[in-house]
């Protein structure tokens, strides 16, 4: 399978409100940075014990890690979690950025150094969130 037919089939396999609301933020993604590389992770570690929820993952960086490895992975990700869902910006080192910078206009949503949740689309400032995916899909993330 292709990562935009596991894309397509992890989405679909939610819920209708996640569902719905998942499928608009991949298509709004998607059509802002429509060659941007396309991950999914299916949450699952090299044993296959399930340790995270999916995640569909838009971009590249490279993680370093303290010990000196580092690892491709994505710039901005998009996961359905139990109480609705989380999109991820990885790369801020200063873990008070994204809550300074957009927290007080997202509406609501719980704002930690790289994830954002929120319960639905509509109780979040959509404008805004496109604001933080354009800042996590650039090198200043």
């Amino acid at each position: 399978m292709t990562v935009d037919h596991l894309a397509h089939a992890y989405i679909a396999s939610l819920p209708e409100a996640k569902r719905a609301d998942l499928q608009t933020l991949h298509d709004r993604v998607l059509a802002r940075f429509p060659d941007c590389d396309l991950r999914f992770l299916d949450g699952k570690d090299e044993s296959g014990k399930v340790v995270s929820n999916p995640n569909i993952g838009y971009g590249t960086r490279t993680l370093r890690y303290a010990g000196g490895k580092t690892r491709e992975f994505y710039r901005v990700g998009l996961s359905a979690n139990t109480t609705g869902i989380s999109v991820y910006i990885m790369g801020v080192d200063d873990k008070a950025f994204l809550a300074q910078t957009f927290g007080a206009r997202l509406g609501k949503a719980s704002v930690t150094g790289y994830c954002i949740k929120f319960k639905a689309l509509k109780d979040i400032a959509l404008d805004v969130l496109d604001e933080v995916i354009a800042f996590g899909m650039t090198d200043q993330a």
